[in-house]
């Protein structure tokens, strides 16, 4: 049995993900098998259309797999219901997007509480406050997202993503819309979560320097897991891992 001490923050385990049917059937997960532990920074590359997007959006309970087991935090997902599935989203996986995905009308402090909000939840007195300050933006909690620059909007959503204090936090190509250096400011923040608070961060990205910045990255092609590496890999590296599975992809 898996005790709360050594169960995995996310895991997949055989995993296969099909859209359509007969012949048309598209496989973009085939048979996979990931797990994702307290604490790690994980990267996961590979071509357009090698199932990178696919694998998140399943490990984060956001698309149900045609087979397989996905489990958030010890909790099995596949036999949730939609309202059950909902608040294990909502208390313990946290979402990173490229575009931000700000409330526009809403404050910089508004944006952060709202999880917590739709969770049916108060947050305590300064939370909202510490949590803006953990991300460096103490100044502009009153800063609606048109008054911000892209680097301080995908802070705002690092911070929204944890208040809750997720078990896991995702995020889908988090520095594709900024620029190098605004890129660079969120990728240390991502590393900082994992290093200070323990924070496990599973980042869909394209870019080698970003990747750099994980523990591990786990290379995907044709919806399957086909190279794995950890400990402090350097972006020369992947880089030609990348361009070897994109070489084959051709």
């Amino acid at each position: 049995m898996t005790t709360r001490d050594d169960r995995a923050a996310v895991e997949l385990r055989a995993v296969t993900r099909r859209y359509g049917h007969g012949e048309n059937a598209i496989t973009a997960l085939d048979t996979v098998d990931a797990r994702f532990d307290p604490g790690t920074f994980t990267a996961v590359m590979g071509p357009s259309g090698s199932g990178k997007s696919t694998l998140l959006h399943s490990a984060a309970g956001l698309d149900r797999v045609t087979s397989g087991e996905v489990l958030i935090d010890g909790t099995a997902v596949a036999g949730l219901s939609e309202r059950a599935l909902t608040r294990l989203r909502r208390s313990r996986v946290g979402f990173v997007f490229q575009a931000f995905n700000l409330i526009p009308a809403l404050t910089a402090a508004q944006n952060v509480v709202l999880p917590l909000r739709l969770a049916g939840r108060r947050p305590a007195p300064g939370e909202v406050a510490a949590m803006l300050a953990e991300v460096g933006l103490a100044d502009r909690a009153g800063h609606r997202p048109a008054e911000l620059s892209g680097g301080q909007q995908q802070r705002v959503a690092i911070a929204r993503a944890l208040v809750t204090r997720p078990a896991v936090v995702f995020a889908d190509e988090p520095t594709g819309a900024l620029d190098a250096r605004s890129g660079a400011e969120v990728l240390r923040l991502l590393r900082s979560t994992v290093d200070r608070h323990g924070q496990t961060v599973v980042m869909v990205t394209h870019d080698p320097v970003a990747a750099a910045h994980a523990d591990r990255v786990l290379f995907l092609a044709d919806g399957r897991v086909v190279d794995d590496l950890t400990g402090a890999v350097g972006a020369e590296r992947i880089a030609v891992h990348t361009a070897r599975l994109e070489e084959s992809a051709r």
